[in-house]
């Protein structure tokens, strides 16, 4: 059956916080920022409490990247930082013992420049993940501001531009639903691991990122269960304001799907 956690917070300590908040809403696989994600650096590491969060942490363990994180900017400067910053990122990953980082697509900003950036992705990426051995996971963002991959196809087209049987996808519900995609239809054959399974505070196509909790918003949760049985076994995480009310809602779901 397909694994369902949340993100939980890490100030104050990755086991007395992150792991507490884990085990209080009975997540089966939880994700964490590796530091501030309004910042280019993930926090530094510390060894003796990156090995006491090893060893207590039994459930798979998902790092999403930094916001600040645009490998399809114009700017040189700031695909450069970015790489550096996704490449911390992974290291940080590796340090805790997660398995999985997490990274938005990005905004093309000039949408005249999508081919030639698409072009130039798989040089990009794979000095990266060269790094280590973690898996990468792009995730279409909501739409706005030239997404380089927001709905299935444009996404579709970025990995094949990535090129890289190591990169796979994470889904958003909220994200596709700000995109325009309808939930309830879609279909694909692309390397999905990982589910954001998101409400919206925002109508169809408004590419809005703003998460509701589950069944508040304007996706519902007849719309999430159509969406959740074409991707069976896919592990799940919450990203809204309920933490434990969602991860309970998901359970009773999968729980009512396997008839146990």
């Amino acid at each position: 059956m397909a694994l369902i956690g949340t993100h939980v917070a890490i100030g104050g300590g990755l086991v007395k916080v992150g792991l507490a908040e884990a085990i209080e809403v009975g997540a089966e696989i939880i994700q964490l920022f590796g530091g501030n994600p309004r910042s280019w650096a993930p926090r530094a590491g510390d060894p003796a409490a990156d090995e006491a969060f090893r060893a207590a942490c039994k459930v798979p363990v998902v790092v999403h990247a930094p916001h600040l994180i645009n490998l399809c900017s114009p700017s040189e400067q700031v695909v450069q930082q970015s790489v550096e910053a996704l490449g911390l990122t992974m290291e940080r990953a590796a340090a805790i013992g997660a398995g999985t980082v997490v990274v938005h697509a990005g905004s093309m900003v000039d949408g005249s420049r999508r081919t030639a950036v698409l072009n130039g992705l798989h040089e990009v990426i794979a000095p990266v993940l060269d790094r280590t051995d973690v898996q990468l996971l792009i995730e279409p963002t909501a739409g706005g501001g030239e997404a380089a991959a927001s709905t299935i196809e444009s996404t579709g087209d970025y990995l094949q531009a990535v090129n890289d049987e190591r990169v796979g996808v994470c889904l958003d519900t909220c994200h596709l639903h700000a995109a325009g995609e309808d939930l309830t239809k879609i279909t694909t054959d692309l390397p999905v691991a990982l589910l954001h399974v998101n409400d919206s505070r925002d109508l169809v196509g408004s590419r809005r990122d703003r998460h509701e909790s589950l069944g508040r918003g304007e996706i519902g949760l007849e719309t999430l269960k159509i969406f959740l049985k074409r991707f069976p076994g896919v592990p799940m995480l919450v990203e809204t304001p309920t933490h434990a009310e969602d991860v309970a809602i998901l359970k009773t779901i999968r729980r009512r799907r396997s008839g146990r």
